[in-house]
Parts: structure tokens; sequence; C-alpha cells
């Protein structure tokens, strides 16, 4: 008795059949790595999110204003080397918060930080804004506060970031503090509230909140 064998019209069909298996399982293993690699994405970007605002509530927690200069060399208010200038979209004040990187280093645990949300300098970053950080360690320097130190993006795709202080006589938030104006020459906020605005998949802004309470909120007196 004769063998029979497959006929072209039973070859075509299981081709195509294994071709429909294989091309569903690509489909699954394709939209299970894209599915892998957005979450991954998120989870960065939430990661990075939340290192900045710990950064920051560390730095604006140890804010300082102090007396103990030379007021021959530093003589008029605004030029005072230690002060607390904050506005709805830029903060700059003296902290205690300064790590020394190198253990030789000519630094304290004094330095001038700043924060800002501006237009990215990334090649090919075309409308995106960044959140930068520009930090001195030389607080008694040549450099005034606006001025001088190194300035690094801390939190990339930010389209605004929003401060807020709370004002102990009024019991409300207010939107700047100057410890150069006469009347908060010598006291911070008990507390500061920040606010970053950024874009998600869809791009709606979506608002991340957090407080930190400052604890040397008087001035550190000359003995």
């Amino acid at each position: 008795m004769g063998r029979r064998g497959f006929t072209l019209l039973e070859i075509i069909v299981a081709v195509a059949i294994t071709a429909a298996i294989g091309a569903t399982i690509a489909a699954a293993f394709t939209s299970g790595f894209r599915a892998k690699e957005l979450v991954e994405a998120e989870a960065e970007q939430y990661r990075g999110l939340r290192t900045s605002m710990d950064r920051m509530v560390r730095e604006i927690g140890a804010a300082f204003v102090s007396d103990r200069y030379d007021q021959r060399r530093f003589r008029d208010q605004h030029d005072r080397p230690t002060n607390f200038i904050g506005t709805r979209e830029m903060l700059t004040f003296t902290s205690l918060a300064h790590q020394r990187l190198y253990a030789d280093a000519k630094e304290s645990d004094q330095m001038v930080v700043e924060y800002s949300v501006r237009n990215s300098t990334k090649k090919g970053a075309h409308g995106q804004q960044d959140l930068f950080r520009r930090e001195n360690p030389n607080v008694y320097g040549e450099d005034k506060m606006d001025r001088g130190g190194v300035e690094d993006v801390l939190l990339e795709d930010v389209k605004r970031v929003e401060f807020s202080y709370w004002d102990s006589d009024q019991k409300d938030w207010v939107n700047e503090w100057d410890t150069r104006k006469l009347e908060k020459k010598s006291i911070l906020p008990v507390r500061v509230r920040i606010t970053l605005v950024r874009s998600d998949e869809s791009g709606h802004e979506q608002r991340y909140t957090t407080e930190t309470r400052i604890m040397l909120n008087t001035e550190i007196p000359r003995f």
C-alpha cells in the first residue's frame, strides 16, 4: 500500500496557520516590551522628581542668614553675603547643606543656592524647559549672591516651579520673601512650599507639591 503525502493546499494552510501564530506571539512580545519600556520610563521620571524635590527640601530646610560678616566690606544690605531672596518663580539663598566632594577642599558647609526654570541648553531640546540649580560654595568671596558658582540641571522637562513662603504674622502663604528689605532682614519664613509642574504623556499638566520647614528662621547674631 503506497504512502499518501501532503497536498500543496494542506502545506499552504499549515504555513499560514504557523505564520499567524508567529505573528500573534511577536505582537504580544512587542506589546510587552513597549509596556515595560513605558513603565520603566515613568518610574525613572518619578525617581528623578523625588530625588530633586528631596534635595530642595534638604537645602532649603538648612537656609540661614547671619550677621557674622565684615560690615566694613559689605556695607550695603543688598550686598550682604547671606540672604534669602524668594519670588514665585525663583529662589536664591544661603544654606548650611553644602557637601564637600573632596576631603581637602577649602570649603565649609555654607553655600549659595539658586533654583529657577529656564529654556533647556540640551542640544535638540527645542521648547523644553529644565529646572536649574546654581551653587557657589564661596559665600564670602568676591561674587555677589546672584552670580558665580557652578550651574547644573537638577531636573529635565519642567514647565515651571512655584515657591510659596509661610508668613507667621499674616498667617498665610505669600509669594515673595526678601531679607534685603528692612522688615525681613532678620527673619526667614517658617515653611516653604515647593511645587513642580510637569506634563504627562497625554500633555496634561501634573502638579507635585511638598513643604519644608526652615530650622534657623531667625538671624544668627553677631557675638
